[in-house]
């Protein structure tokens, strides 16, 4: 991993500007790192990521606001446990959907929505807010590397391959 160190300041700075957005709006911290995740962890680069962790991660929100709302309606435990097997199996079945094809997206989403008590207006925010920090860590990443490799050029150290032997050996 050549440009860890790239990633690490980058991932660092945006991490903390979260952290301070967020309290400052009285947003749920966590949530917004867990849809950085997700965009992280989807495998479409640029907006196009963004897109697919929403569409993914709001699905959960959606599927367990279903075994919630549901549940509300009978007394009987066992409901909850039939929808959520019922939530479970729509959750892998609508991956066929390309758009819906990342099933921890959805996974990830319909958690939060369970340790959130179904707080739709708490965890929506956070939730779209959070794939836009993972869309911008990987922008300003870019910048980074495309600025250390000018730094280096302009050093005369442009070398590519000395520096991916001597970050390979420290691994």
């Amino acid at each position: 991993m050549e440009n860890r160190w790239q990633i690490a300041i980058s991932a660092g700075l945006l991490a903390a500007v979260w952290a301070g957005v967020a309290d400052a709006f009285s947003l749920v911290t966590w949530i917004g790192f867990l849809a950085c995740s997700t965009y992280f962890a989807q495998t479409k680069p640029g907006f196009q990521g963004v897109l697919i962790s929403w569409a993914t991660n709001l699905s959960g929100v959606f599927w367990a606001w279903i075994v919630i709302s549901g549940s509300g309606y009978f007394e009987s435990p066992f409901v909850g446990y039939l929808l959520t097997g019922i939530v479970t199996a729509a959750m892998c079945l609508q991956a066929s959907y390309h758009k819906l094809a990342f099933i921890p997206g959805a996974f990830i989403g319909c958690c939060i929505t369970f340790a959130m008590a179904g707080d739709i207006a708490n965890i929506l925010p956070a939730l779209i807010l959070g794939a836009l920090l993972g869309y911008s860590m990987t922008l300003f990443t870019g910048q980074l590397v495309s600025l250390t490799h000018k730094w280096r050029t302009f050093m005369g150290t442009s070398n590519t391959n000395k520096v991916t032997a001597q970050t390979n050996t420290s691994e």
